[in-house]
């Protein structure tokens, strides 16, 4: 018997479950449709990794002393992108969508074309490409 834990599902709980699928589907995750109405919503990722969607009534129904959490966020998803030209297009398609821009697309020191966007929730969303991929 294995008793290794093994990462298999990241959760997100949500204010505004309709925004915040369409907010990740915009990203490119294969999420089921008509799962706006749903209190908790799934979606497998490839490499069999799952998310979900949960929303602030469905985690208080388990743990009633739960409060949204305020002055910012420890856990952050990160995108990758085909390119650097990839980072800056997406990231200008979604804050002309409406969503926050947290970092506009930088050359980071770490060799990576980077940008944050905030999700519905506020919640920072990465967006990072090798920088190599441009030469590439």
């Amino acid at each position: 018997m294995d008793l290794t834990p093994r990462l298999d599902l990241v959760g997100l709980v949500v204010s505004d479950m309709a925004a915040s699928l369409a907010f990740y589907r915009r990203l490119g995750l294969d999420i089921p449709a008509g799962a706006e109405s749903a209190p908790h919503v799934e979606a497998v990722l490839p490499g069999g990794l799952r998310i979900a969607w949960d929303t602030e009534d469905v985690v208080r129904s388990f743990d009633p002393g739960w409060t949204r959490p305020a002055g910012g966020h420890r856990i952050e998803l990160a995108f990758r992108c085909g390119s650097p030209a990839a980072v800056d297009a997406v990231y200008e398609e979604l804050v002309a969508a409406g969503y926050g821009g947290h970092l506009k697309p930088w050359d980071a020191v770490w060799g990576q074309r980077y940008a944050v966007v905030l999700d519905p929730d506020g919640s920072g969303v990465s967006l990072f490409a090798d920088a190599a991929a441009e030469r590439a």
